[in-house]
C-alpha cells in the first residue's frame, strides 16, 4: 500500500467512518448486555479458541481508531499545529482513556485491593498511545506494514517457542495456548496477580486484555491507520472502494490460513485474530465507504449509527456505568423479596417465552436506553472529546 501526497485543502470528514464507529460501539454496548445466559451464541464470546460475532467487535473498535488517527492527525496538521503540541496531545488523551477504563472497572465500590488495571479502554488508550505517536513521527505507509508484520509474527514466536517458566515450552511440556499456562497469563500473573480479569483464589488467573497482548492489539491498530493512509489518498473513490476489498480478501485469506497453526483466539489476540478480525473490520468499512461516500446513500439510515458514533466513548460509559447503578439499588418485589431496579426494569421481558428472544430484547432496549443521552448530545452539537 503506498502514500501518496495528501490533498491539500482543508481535511473533509469522512461520514462512513462516523456510521462504522456507530454500528461498532452499538453492538458492543448489545454484546456487554447480552440478557444473560439465555443468550443466543453468537451474542456472547467463544470460550477460547474460535470465533464469534461478538468477538469481533471491539478489535472493530481499535481498528476505526486506527483509521480516526490518520484523519485526526492530517487535519490538525493542515491547521498549522506543530508535532510536539500533537504528540502531548496523543499523550494525555491516552491517560485521560486509561483512567477512565480504570474508573469503569472499580466502579461503584473501588475497591483497591482488586482494582482491575486492564480492560477496553486502557488497550484503546495504549493503541492510541503507541499508534498515535508513530504515525505522528512517520507518516509513511510501509513502516506501518513492516510494524504490523513485525508486531505479529514476533507475539507468534514469542507464544509460540519461548519457553514459560515452571511450565515448559508450548507444545512440549504443555499444550500450545493453554488457557491459564501461556506467557501472557504467566507475564500478567506476575505483574498484578490480584488486579486482573480472574484473579486468586479463582484458579483460572488471567486478563483477556493483557500486558503481552498489547502487542498484537498495536497490530489491530496499525491496519486502521493503514486503511486511513489509504482513504486520505488522492486516488478516485472507487479506486478506495476496490482497494479496501482487496485488503479485505487478503486479510481474511492470511489469517484463517495462519489460524491452522496459531489458532483464533480473541481472549490472547492472536496474530490470526488480528488478521481475520482486521478483514472483518475492512468488510464493514467497505460497505459503508461504498454505500455513503461512492453512491451518496446518506440519509435515513446513518442517522442512528452517526449519533453513536459522534460520542462513543460517552456512549461506551453510560452503557458500563448505569447497570452498576441500577444493580446496587434494591426495590421491593412482593412480600418477603426484593429485587434489584436492573432486574424490576427488565421484568416485563420475562414475559417472552424464548430466552434467546428474551436475552436479545434486554440487548436492543439497552441499546436503545443508551442512546437517548448521546442523542440529547447530538442535537445540541455537543461532542465529548477525550
Amino acid at each position: 500500500m503506498t502514500n501518496p501526497s495528501i490533498a491539500a485543502s482543508a481535511v473533509k470528514r469522512l461520514l462512513s467512518l462516523d456510521v462504522v464507529r456507530g454500528i461498532t460501539i452499538c453492538f458492543m454496548i448489545m454484546v456487554n448486555n447480552n440478557g444473560g445466559p439465555g443468550s443466543w451464541g453468537f451474542m456472547n464470546h467463544a470460550q477460547w479458541n474460535g470465533l464469534t460475532p461478538t468477538d469481533l467487535v471491539f478489535p472493530t473498535f481499535v481498528f476505526v481508531m486506527g483509521v480516526s488517527i490518520v484523519f485526526a492527525a492530517e487535519a490538525r496538521l493542515a491547521k498549522g499545529a506543530v508535532k510536539a503540541q500533537l504528540a502531548k496531545h496523543t499523550v494525555i488523551r491516552a491517560v485521560v482513556l486509561i483512567c477512565l477504563g480504570i474508573i469503569v472497572n472499580s466502579f461503584p465500590f473501588f475497591r483497591l485491593d482488586h482494582m482491575r488495571f486492564y480492560g477496553v479502554l486502557q488497550r484503546i488508550g495504549i493503541c492510541y498511545l503507541v499508534v498515535g505517536l508513530f504515525y505522528l513521527y512517520d507518516r509513511r505507509a510501509w513502516t506501518k506494514v513492516v510494524a504490523l508484520v513485525v508486531a505479529l509474527v514476533g507475539y507468534w514466536v514469542l507464544v509460540r517457542w519461548v519457553p514459560v517458566p515452571g511450565w515448559g515450552t508450548p507444545g512440549q511440556d504443555l499444550p500450545f495456548l493453554d488457557v491459564n499456562r501461556n506467557l501472557v497469563s504467566w507475564i500478567d500473573q506476575h505483574l498484578f496477580p490480584y488486579h486482573l480479569y480472574l484473579y486468586p483464589p479463582d484458579h483460572n488467573v488471567r486478563d483477556p486484555e493483557g500486558m503481552l497482548s498489547n502487542l498484537p492489539a498495536f497490530g489491530t491498530a496499525l491496519m486502521g491507520a493503514l486503511a486511513g493512509i489509504w482513504l486520505r489518498s488522492t486516488r478516485a473513490v472507487s479506486t478506495k472502494t476496490l482497494g479496501l476489498l482487496a485488503g479485505c480478501v487478503a486479510s481474511l485469506a492470511i489469517g484463517y490460513v495462519w489460524s491452522l497453526e496459531f489458532p483464533l483466539n480473541k481472549n490472547m489476540w492472536t496474530s490470526s485474530f488480528v488478521l481475520v478480525a482486521g478483514g472483518y473490520s475492512l468488510a464493514l468499512l467497505t460497505f459503508c465507504y461504498w454505500a455513503v461516500e461512492q453512491m451518496n446513500w446518506r440519509k435515513g439510515w446513518t442517522y442512528v449509527w452517526i449519533v453513536f458514533g459522534s460520542n462513543a466513548i460517552a456512549a461506551y460509559m453510560f452503557s458500563e456505568l448505569v447497570p452498576g447503578i441500577l444493580y446496587n439499588i434494591h426495590v421491593d418485589a412482593g412480600p418477603w423479596r426484593r429485587q434489584t431496579l436492573l432486574e424490576a426494569l427488565a421484568s416485563p421481558l420475562h414475559h417472552i417465552p424464548d430466552p434467546g428472544w428474551a436475552a436479545f430484547s434486554y440487548s436492543v432496549s439497552f441499546a436503545a436506553f443508551c442512546f437517548i443521552p448521546v442523542w440529547v448530545l447530538y442535537r445540541r452539537k455537543i461532542f465529548l472529546k477525550v
